[in-house]
């Protein structure tokens, strides 16, 4: 019997993140134990409000942006509340359609390395990533540019299994949890909630969602 598809809009800002979301989709669709399959209309778009507007359906859609909240400097916080703007501005064209924000604070590779090991500690570069990219997936990449080749990233993809999601799920969790017993201030800006503390994220929003509604 055929599985009926749910299917998920998503912006993200980087190749790293569709080629992620690309392995979640087949990974999810080839398990049998899945209720649903799922399809991911995942764009590479910085700009949520340029996506918006390429949509043409005219029943209600929700939308996920994943992005970086990379520091708290002036060119990035500035970036990060004009996507913010944007992705509320997006709300306002009359099609329909609710943004929701999927931050990692730093970045993406936060992400990644809960699949498979525990990221609790304050970061002071982005760049201290790459050891624990290293660590977690038993690699030696140089940099993180090599990291995010699409064949290095490709096979650090061939690493993971379902399981791994579910971990990082576990993970980021966690770590949101200790952020507020920490007393730290959840900001809102439009609606739209995020901690300026590292390790911080909520990527794993959508994600959960997609496994609770796909596997039950």
């Amino acid at each position: 019997m055929r599985k009926e598809t749910n299917k998920y809009f998503l912006t993200v800002e980087g190749e790293t993140e569709k080629w992620y979301f690309d392995w979640l989709m087949e990974a999810i669709n080839t398990d049998s134990n899945a209720n649903y399959s799922v399809n991911f209309n995942c764009k590479i778009q910085k700009d949520p409000l340029k996506r918006a507007k390429s949509i043409a359906s005219l029943e209600k859609v929700e939308i996920t942006h994943i992005m970086d909240k990379e520091s708290e400097n002036e060119v990035h916080s500035k970036q990060f509340i004009t996507t913010l703007d944007r992705m509320k501005a997006a709300e306002g064209l009359g099609k329909k359609i609710k943004y929701n924000l999927g931050y990692s604070n730093f970045t993406f590779e936060l992400w990644m390395i809960l699949h498979k090991a525990e990221c609790n500690g304050h970061l002071t570069n982005r760049n201290q990533y790459l050891s624990l990219i290293n660590n977690a997936y038993s690699e030696n990449f140089e940099n993180l540019k090599q990291y995010k080749h699409e064949n290095e990233f490709g096979r650090v993809l061939g690493k993971l299994e379902l399981f791994n999601v579910y971990d990082a799920i576990k993970r980021a969790k966690a770590i949101m949890q200790e952020n507020q017993k920490k007393n730290f201030t959840l900001h809102q800006y439009k609606k739209y909630c995020y901690y300026k503390e590292n390790p911080s994220l909520s990527i794993w929003e959508i994600v959960d969602r997609v496994m609770n509604e796909c596997f039950g």
